[in-house]
């Protein structure tokens, strides 16, 4: 860990977090109800001024085993532009049926755009937010897209009928597929291969 990150995670630890370093980025991880709390004191206490990112994130199954414990969470990029240092927060929403998060667009005004993503492709609801509405997919739209559980194709398709003159919604009608890569490789490739190295 370099200099700079060891004092933010020394500043962050005697702040009462519990930061870890991976690759060389800090992460806090907090509960839902201390996701506004912490956010607050971020940027009251350890000058974190600016928030670049946030996005929503479907733990429904993590690599190739299902993650244990909460299924939905926000995840925020923060920076200290006079500690010149990056910090990423991450809350989980207690619930998985209902996914509710406070809203940070009070503490950083640029979370305004990101919270109505999150609402949009995850489903997750910013309580606090002024405008939460769909922003990316259509009014009408049938699910959140980046749930890992909406199918591939969609629920509802929309094509503009020309007998009534306006955009019509329909049943998808693709028939769903399993899509696996093909690997295409040149007779002897492993033999080949040995003999370069060899």
């Amino acid at each position: 860990m370099t200099p700079r990150l060891q004092k933010l995670h020394d500043d962050l630890t005697a702040a009462g977090f519990r930061p870890h370093e991976r690759l060389g980025e800090i992460t806090i991880e907090v509960q839902g109800g201390e996701y506004l709390a912490a956010a607050t004191q971020l940027r009251d206490q350890l000058g974190f001024e600016q928030l670049s990112d946030l996005c929503g994130v479907d733990y429904a199954a993590y690599g190739d085993r299902p993650r244990e414990g909460a299924r939905f969470a926000a995840v925020v990029h923060l920076l200290s532009v006079r500690r010149n240092v990056r910090l990423r927060l991450r809350a989980f929403c207690p619930d998985d049926e209902f996914p509710v998060l406070a809203s940070l667009v009070e503490l950083w005004p640029s979370a305004n755009w990101y919270e109505r993503e999150a609402f949009d492709f995850f489903g997750i609801v910013l309580d606090g937010h002024q405008d939460l509405r769909r922003i990316l997919t259509d009014y009408g739209f049938v699910g959140h897209p980046f749930r890992k559980d909406f199918p591939l194709s969609g629920y509802v398709e929309m094509r503009y009928d020309p007998e009534q003159k306006r955009v019509v919604y329909q049943p998808v009608t693709i028939d769903p597929r399993e899509v696996t890569p093909r690997i295409v490789r040149e007779p002897n490739y492993a033999e080949e291969l040995e003999r370069k190295r060899g």
